[in-house]
């Protein structure tokens, strides 16, 4: 688990607005996210069509042109 060292920025009513992270934590989170998104997309994409490997390399070297 990450270990968060966040300060709380509040308003003249020191009602919490905002949060301040360090860059260290914040990459690490910034991380976390994206290895979760990318889990998730694999796992609803796990039914899509499949390329072989010279469709997905003609594919890819389309896409290039572009």
């Amino acid at each position: 688990m990450l270990d968060l060292k966040e300060k709380y920025i509040v308003n003249k009513q020191q009602k919490q607005v905002a949060v301040q992270l360090d860059m260290k934590t914040f990459k690490r989170l910034e991380e976390v996210l994206e290895d979760y998104a990318l889990a998730q997309y694999m796992i609803e994409s796990e039914n899509d069509e499949k390329l072989s490997l010279n469709e997905a390399q003609v594919y890819y070297k389309k896409l290039k042109k572009k």
